[in-house]
């Protein structure tokens, strides 16, 4: 599997909107968290992330074709947020995300703290996150009655 990054630039900005409400539909129909799903985020918003100076946005690939994307977000020296990840319906399950995580890890190598979120009640979210090594930090966040975000971190010892 041939799986690239290449680093988002403003030009990419409707490329991203269009891949982020393809992958997040499902979820916006399924939970209808109107508020907080990327599925309903205006364009405006992905361009300010983009110009962002804390922000790096990657476009995935996998074999030249744009199938996902990914926003890392400075926290502070050594501690990155990943917000959001994300993989075309129909590129889902093919082991995509996971190489991606291994990509970003080995690019910001000097890292320390990872930290992201997702959806409680999508166990297959959860298992991906569980299996590259993030642990759940003990924080939730209920969205609505139907969905709950689950908060994660990853550490990597200091050497």
């Amino acid at each position: 599997m041939n799986i690239s990054l290449y680093k988002a630039e403003l030009k990419d900005a409707e490329l991203i909107h269009v891949m982020k409400i393809k992958s997040f539909m499902p979820l916006l129909a399924k939970y209808q968290d109107f508020e907080t799903s990327p599925a309903n985020e205006p364009i405006e918003k992905i361009i300010a992330e983009i110009k962002q100076p804390y922000t790096n946005y990657y476009i995935i690939k996998k074999d030249g074709i744009s199938v996902g994307g990914i926003r890392i977000v400075k926290m502070d020296n050594k501690h990155n947020r990943v917000s959001p990840v994300f993989v075309l319906p129909e590129y889902q399950g093919k082991g995509i995300a996971q190489k991606v995580f291994q990509m970003v890890e080995q690019i910001y190598c000097d890292v320390h703290v990872w930290e992201l979120d997702t959806i409680l009640q999508e166990q297959g979210n959860c298992y991906l996150y569980e299996k590259l090594g993030y642990e759940r930090t003990g924080k939730t966040k209920i969205i609505n009655s139907k969905m709950t975000l689950v908060y994660y971190e990853k550490h990597f010892l200091q050497i």
